[in-house]
């Protein structure tokens, strides 16, 4: 299989979405990847001089013109199984990535996915050791809420206190914020970056693409070496310029 063409900038920087990582019977909304599979979709990445990294590091690479051979990797929702079954393969392929979390829900799991499985939530102390690991800490929200159908109130403390309660815990303000569930509408976003963050990730931001409804591309169990090859490239041709970004 040829290797991606990196003589040329993509036309948006290609950002690749996780959740879980570990091993789960039952995944009806197909958020979770095994340890086995996520190693071999970033060694694929590797043997095509690609490296995966925070979106921070990603965004910052491009505005200079460079970072053509980085792959943003996220993970959503603050998941415990993050430090077990995520950040040793990270490790060992040499990537590192950017852990959206919800300081709303310290502890506590994914009651807002009704059809479950239930799946544990990292604690304070879990965020700081992936902190420390060198992993990039943005915001998800307080408590996973559609920012869509929040009030004025929640939605500052949504976009607002989510930032400021990290900041408590990490000791610096995060730069990035991520939509749950993905969808954003104009205020949402204006939301956010009157929050104070430097950027953010949606999944298919339509219109309002940019550097703060960065698109991405959703990576689970089934993507296999071709799939994968197909997603990178279909990103680079769907895909929107971001603006500011080379």
């Amino acid at each position: 299989m040829a290797a991606p063409d990196r003589r040329a900038p993509a036309a948006v920087p290609w950002v690749a979405m996780y959740h879980s990582v570990g091993h789960c019977a039952e995944d009806p909304y197909r958020v979770t990847v095994t340890p086995e599979r996520l190693e071999k979709q970033l060694r694929w990445l590797r043997r095509r001089g690609l490296r995966g990294v925070s979106v921070a590091e990603l965004l910052a690479a491009r505005a200079r013109g460079e970072g053509h051979d980085l792959v943003g990797l996220t993970f959503d929702d603050g998941y415990a199984d993050f430090l077990t079954g995520a950040l040793p393969v990270l490790r060992r392929t040499g990537c590192t990535a950017t852990l959206f979390v919800l300081p709303g829900r310290l502890g506590g799991d994914n009651a807002w996915d009704p059809l479950g499985p239930r799946k544990s939530l990292l604690t304070a102390d879990g965020i700081r050791r992936a902190a420390d690991e060198g992993v990039e800490i943005g915001s998800h929200g307080l408590t996973h809420l559609d920012l869509t159908t929040a009030d004025d109130l929640t939605l500052k403390a949504e976009t607002v206190e989510s930032r400021t309660r990290l900041a408590g815990l990490l000791g610096a303000e995060p730069d990035g914020f991520c939509y749950p569930y993905g969808t954003i509408d104009r205020r949402a976003v204006d939301a956010v970056r009157e929050a104070g963050y430097v950027y953010a990730c949606a999944i298919d931001p339509g219109p309002l693409n940019g550097v703060h409804a960065l698109p991405r591309v959703h990576v689970g169990e089934k993507d296999n070496s071709p799939r994968l090859y197909l997603k990178y490239r279909l990103h680079r041709l769907r895909r929107r310029p971001v603006e500011g970004l080379r």
